[in-house]
């Protein structure tokens, strides 16, 4: 971590609303989400403003989406006395934050993020030569540095995005991190820690600083996110001093690496609602059973007894997500002899896949008869998110000179 003790980082992460969640969203993303809620503070919020980046022409699925996909989360076990959920746009300060960060972030910046031209090119049929369009990464960096938070769980294809947060972080404590008198300050914050703590701390730091020991910079970092009798001021302080700068007031994300999700789809590709070829999380039983027993197999196998490529078969991917080593080998050894037939080795799946689906549905159908429940929910949640995110706005505005009183 850049200045957060990995036991004590704060966590954030979003989704657009644009549909109900299917099975890729849930190994994707979800099953990771109730993990991180356990070990860190954890901030999830519905990405309404960066879905109207893309369904700027059509927001109308937007607000039943919102409502649909945080019943989602919460039956996927996502625990809202754990975690804080919240909406976007219910959080205007992510807007100011925004705009402020655009009055320092090069052009050159956000133009060069990878997925910038690759959305541009995968959603030819939309107009995405927008002011929204190009500034959506620093939205998502503002999102991020609002919260200060440590940690963003992304897949390899975001790290980007995250790179473009550290640097915009790095770029506005530079600008306005240099405070009269810091090290004057910085100094005062120390006393203020114990002769015993601000002694350790001045020896990592000089080790740090001399030698560029990363063991007494961790150590330093720990030591200080322990700190009791410090203000956050002061702690903000002895952080940007012991990297040799200034007040670190936006503080650098660390991009939280997740592994690939192995969710196929029912063609064999990833699954995607723009392919076609998912199982949403509130399908009923008879159609996912149904959706399941149609899959292609191996186009080899034309007749009961032409034997098969597990490799080629969609189905096979469903097996190595849902089954044992034993229904594995069942099943590769069954199609490679064609000892069982396609059906055959397909009902283990649909039984597997009802099974993971029945108590999500179950908690879901809880929520859809409360809808004051999941309303309450995501109010409380925004206001938790408001009350941090008004926190670091006050002194986003302070060092900007933007605090008239």
């Amino acid at each position: 971590m850049e200045n957060l003790a990995t036991q004590h980082a704060r966590v954030l992460s979003g989704m657009r609303p644009t549909g109900r969640l299917h099975l890729g969203h849930y190994h994707g993303v979800l099953k990771n989400w109730v993990e991180l809620q356990h070990q860190y503070q954890c901030f999830f919020f519905v990405a309404d403003w960066h879905a109207l980046t893309t369904h700027y022409d059509d927001p109308s699925i937007i607000p039943p989406s919102v409502h649909d996909m945080v019943i989602d989360w919460l039956a996927a076990g996502v625990n809202p006395g754990e975690a804080t959920l919240f909406i976007q746009s219910r959080v205007p300060e992510h807007a100011e934050l925004h705009l402020l960060l655009s009055m320092i972030t090069p052009l050159g910046w956000l133009e060069r993020v990878p997925s910038y031209k690759d959305q541009q090119e995968k959603l030819k049929g939309k107009d995405l030569a927008t002011y929204g369009f190009l500034g959506y990464p620093l939205l998502q960096s503002a999102d991020i540095l609002i919260y200060r938070a440590g940690l963003v769980p992304v897949g390899e294809d975001q790290v980007a995005h995250v790179e473009l947060t550290r640097e915009v972080a790095r770029r506005f404590n530079h600008l306005y991190g240099r405070e009269t008198g810091f090290e004057e300050k910085a100094e005062a914050a120390m006393k203020k820690m114990g002769k015993k703590n601000a002694r350790l701390y001045a020896n990592y730091r000089k080790a740090w600083q001399e030698q560029g020991d990363e063991e007494a910079l961790a150590a330093a970092r720990a030591l200080l996110e322990s700190q009791q009798n410090i203000s956050l001021a002061d702690r903000d302080r002895l952080f940007g001093y012991l990297e040799g700068g200034g007040k670190m007031i936006l503080p650098e994300p660390q991009a939280l690496l997740t592994k690939a999700s192995k969710m196929p789809g029912l063609d064999g590709q990833k699954m995607s609602k723009s392919y076609g070829n998912t199982i949403p999380l509130n399908a009923d039983p008879k159609t996912v059973e149904r959706q399941l027993r149609t899959m292609p197999t191996d186009p080899a196998r034309v007749r009961r007894t032409d034997p098969g490529d597990p490799e080629k078969c969609p189905v096979w991917q469903f097996h190595q997500v849902y089954s044992d080593e034993g229904v594995q080998q069942w099943a590769r050894e069954g199609c490679r002899s064609a000892g069982i037939g396609c059906i055959e080795c397909k009902q283990p799946v649909i039984d597997a896949v009802l099974a993971e689906l029945k108590p999500i549905q179950a908690r879901a159908a809880e929520y859809e008869k409360d809808p004051d429940l999941v309303r309450n929910i995501i109010n409380e949640g925004c206001e938790r998110a408001r009350e941090e995110a008004r926190a670091t706005m006050d002194e986003v505005r302070h060092v900007m000179s933007l605090a008239y009183r």
